[in-house]
């Protein structure tokens, strides 16, 4: 059985400051998926879980 995400899945970074210059983020269970708060219909940019941690690691360094 697959869990497709829904559109309540995304959100967005609680350090954004609400000025809506940020990106959403929703998780699918095999890869992170971001998309621009501002043109939520523009493609979707997904990475595997692998990437997407070597990502967080890689801002938290």
């Amino acid at each position: 059985m697959s869990t497709k995400p829904t559109a309540s899945d995304w959100f967005v970074s609680s350090y954004s400051g609400g000025n809506n210059n940020c990106v959403e983020v929703r998780f699918t269970g095999h890869s992170a998926e971001v998309r621009d708060t501002k043109n939520r219909a523009a493609a979707t940019l997904a990475f595997g879980s692998h990437r997407w941690n070597a990502f967080l690691r890689a801002l938290r360094g």
